[in-house]
């Protein structure tokens, strides 16, 4: 079996593409790493791609008139890349997704979507939110990119609990080590064609 030709999509300190270069070095990952994109030249996660030996391009959304502009730019990328799944490691702007483009681009959401998701939940905001609200369970979900924001079909979602004496951060760190886990999980079932996807309903058959 070939590995999974892979691109990450990042905004910041590329926390996300670490974990799983850290995966792919303990061989639970079957991936090949073939290009990372950053949204800004300032990110932290360019110097990890740049260690890893990963080619790294810069696209700033910025600097296009139109959206669809910056998201065909960011397609185009991975095409010359001949990329088959791209991961949005802590990417923080919308793309549309084109059509040869479905069910192949991953997200990991730090909620169990659908609550505490869409437009406006990110990063901490997801965990005071789930606080404010009273739940007791949370967790992380992953799934497939469309064009709505945390809207794709749901993959896969671990949950833990929420305890009385949580604070945002001692929660973002819970969900975090859920998140450490899942994602890669999630991607080598995608890079062992483990994983389908019928009518937004997606079988995967080794993540329980």
């Amino acid at each position: 079996m070939r590995n999974l030709r892979l691109a990450v999509l990042i905004s910041g300190a590329g926390s996300t593409l670490q974990n799983l270069i850290h995966w792919k070095y303990i061989g639970e990952l079957p991936v090949d790493f073939q290009v990372v994109i950053s949204s800004s030249a300032a990110a932290g996660g360019i110097d990890i791609a740049r260690e890893a030996g990963i080619p790294v391009e810069i696209v700033c959304k910025s600097t296009f008139a139109q959206s669809e502009e910056h998201s065909e730019a960011i397609f185009s990328i991975c095409r010359a890349h001949q990329v088959q799944l791209v991961v949005m490691g802590g990417y923080l702007q919308h793309l549309s997704i084109p059509v040869d483009f479905t069910n192949r681009v991953v997200n990991i959401h730090p909620a169990l979507i659908p609550a505490f998701s869409g437009k406006g939940f990110y990063g901490k905001r997801v965990h005071r939110a789930a606080l404010d609200s009273g739940v007791k369970l949370v967790g992380c979900t992953v799934h497939f990119v469309d064009d709505q924001y945390d809207h794709g079909p749901i993959i896969a979602q671990r949950a833990c609990p929420v305890f009385e004496a949580d604070t945002v951060d001692s929660l973002q760190s819970r969900v975090g080590e859920l998140e450490r886990q899942l994602l890669p999980e999630v991607i080598a079932a995608i890079a062992r064609d483990q994983v389908s996807v019928k009518d937004r309903k997606v079988a995967l058959r080794t993540i329980v």
